[in-house]
């Protein structure tokens, strides 16, 4: 993959976290208003946003690699 295509990646990976954040956020609201949160769906929300802030790290580090000074 090329310097582009890992930016758009890079992008792309960045949106879907931030929309994990939104729909982790609704449902913990919507569960507190009907007394019930669905601990089991929020859980897996937030797996799969840290599987996707894994992958964003890994290629932040392939676009910005470490200086040694």
């Amino acid at each position: 993959m090329n310097e582009q295509e890992l930016r758009k990646r890079l992008e792309a990976l960045r949106s879907e976290h931030r929309d994990l954040d939104v729909a982790i956020d609704a449902l913990t609201e919507s569960g507190k208003e009907r007394g019930f949160v669905d601990q089991l769906q929020i859980a897996r929300l937030k797996k799969r946003r840290l599987q996707l802030k894994d992958r964003i790290a890994a290629i932040e580090d392939t676009l910005l690699p470490d200086i040694i000074a």
